[in-house]
């Protein structure tokens, strides 16, 4: 029994090891983590069980027989992040390169099987060089086999990806089709094909970083939702998010204790919205004050910051967060903002995460380079999003709401159900000074006429009353008062029922 016993220990050791010491030491030399000391970092202390620790690939050409190594590349199992669970997989660099074999695939398979039949988060981090060439077609299933699991798991149980090293080749589809990817700066990079392909086949010369980095993902592309300064930031991080999220789509909402809404009255926000209408100011002000304990934490903070979505907690429940951006492009509407929003919205929406929305937008951005890019398409995708949601939805409009802007931002008419207006909201079709040369186009050569007429269109119509008198805006609010409603109308919309009618899916204008 003793010899067993000492068997399995050693052979522990072994599998512990990875790709050797030479290999672990020259990951350390990179600033980055082994996969089992990232899952350490990652999960509560002790919590970890790990799955297939003595797995080996089967392949027997190129001489790959004479070469295996217990773990075969990746480390998976499960374990907790404050107290909840949660499965894990963690490419092992030091391993064959993290690269993917037939044998590798299987073990990410198993875990999202079972992450996916119990309902439970998972969470990748990623630092592999792709598919296992040696392996070839084998290989290339196995990744197929992961993506149709990240598709099945989709809107049922968060997945989140972590890249931590080079991402490349295949091993980019499966966090593409996660809820959120996470980069570390200069040590992580994602493409389809890297430097050496692009220069044969465009003749470009171009740095992994320059060509898939974290300054590209996270202000660029957009396939990164938020960056970190090293591996411990990013694990941190990550435990930050897995704290605000529920466990899957049937999950109640986390909740913690917090004080009571109405406990907490910042006046300083009757002054946050400049009397001048052209002035900015931080929307991000008016986030932490409603937030409690001023948390908030943020998703895609470096791309398209002229709107800005992430969760944060009301009287101690998960709420998801998008605001207008008065400090970037003066708020308006474009593209990426719209891209942006719309991917948020429709996560909160799937796990039950209600919506609160902060509205001061002066409507979409024109010009030719928006038009030309699909900024129509783009734009009817957060308007598809905050239409089709069935989670509460609660909107304070604190200054302007023009256009079809007003109506894609989570107005009445795309059942919102608490709309709230500061007396400094200003709801309509457009600007006076737009609205009026169109009007009296006639008297534009009449300087005095055009100003009263502006005078006429701003007391008349930029105010929130046409509005709260066509019911369009349920009350007319102080600002200092918005933590206190907000908190009222969510908690009494925690019942709330909603369906949609039935269909197999949407089809979302892509």
């Amino acid at each position: 029994m003793r010899d067993v016993l000492a068997e399995l220990e050693a052979r522990r050791e072994t599998a512990r090891q990875g790709g050797g010491l030479a290999r672990i030491e020259a990951q350390h030399r990179r600033g980055k983590l082994t996969a089992r000391e990232r899952i350490a970092v990652l999960l509560d202390e002790s919590s970890f069980e790990e799955f297939g620790m003595f797995v080996e690939h089967r392949c027997a050409e190129f001489g790959m027989e004479e070469t295996r190594i217990p773990g075969d590349g990746v480390v998976t199992g499960w374990g907790t992040i404050g107290g909840r669970p949660v499965y894990v997989f963690a490419k092992d660099f030091t391993v064959f390169g993290g690269s993917l074999s037939e044998a590798h695939a299987e073990k990410i398979q198993k875990v999202q099987d079972m992450a996916l039949r119990n309902r439970v988060p998972i969470i990748g981090l990623y630092d592999a060089g792709g598919a296992r060439i040696q392996e070839g077609v084998a290989a290339l299933g196995g990744y197929a086999e992961v993506f149709q699991r990240n598709v099945l798991a989709s809107g049922v149980i968060p997945q989140i990806s972590v890249i931590m090293g080079p991402c490349a080749g295949g091993d980019v589809y499966s966090p593409a089709m996660t809820d959120f990817i996470f980069m570390v700066r200069d040590t992580s990079y994602m493409f389809v094909t890297g430097p050496d392909v692009v220069k044969t086949v465009t003749n470009e010369t171009v740095t992994p970083e320059e060509l898939g980095g974290a300054s590209v993902h996270t202000v660029k592309s957009s396939v990164a939702d938020g960056a970190f300064d090293d591996d411990i930031e990013a694990l941190l991080g990550i435990r930050r998010l897995f704290a605000f999220l529920p466990l899957s789509n049937r999950a109640e909402l986390p909740e913690i204790p917090a004080e009571p809404a109405g406990d907490r009255i910042d006046r300083s926000l009757d002054t946050l919205v400049p009397d001048s209408a052209n002035r900015p100011y931080d929307i991000k002000e008016l986030i932490l004050k409603v937030a409690d304990e001023e948390d908030f934490f943020e998703i895609q903070a470096a791309h398209a910051g002229n709107i800005v979505v992430g969760f944060a907690r009301i009287e101690g429940r998960t709420v998801g967060m998008v605001a207008n951006q008065p400090m970037v492009l003066a708020g308006v509407l474009d593209s990426d903002a719209s891209r942006k929003a719309a991917r948020f919205v429709r996560f909160c929406d799937c796990f039950g995460i209600p919506l609160v929305t902060f509205v001061d937008v002066p409507g979409f951005l024109p010009g030719t380079a928006q038009e030309y890019g699909g900024l129509i398409k783009h734009g009817a995708k957060l308007l598809f999003a905050y239409a089709e949601a069935t989670v509460p939805k609660v909107t304070v409009i604190t200054r302007k709401a023009f256009g079809g802007a007003y109506d894609v931002m989570a107005s009445k008419h795309l059942r919102g159900d608490v709309n709230y207006a500061w007396p400094t909201a200003q709801v309509a079709v457009m600007g006076a000074k737009g609205a009026v040369e169109i009007i009296y186009r006639k008297d534009l050569d009449d300087p005095e006429r055009i100003a009263a007429h502006t005078q006429r269109y701003e007391d008349r119509f930029l105010n929130p009353f046409v509005a709260a008198e066509r019911g369009y805006v349920d009350d007319v609010i102080m600002p200092h008062s918005t933590r206190r409603r907000v908190a009222r109308a969510l908690r009494l919309l925690r019942g709330k029922e909603l369906a949609n009618p039935w269909k197999k899916h949407d089809n979302i204008p892509l």
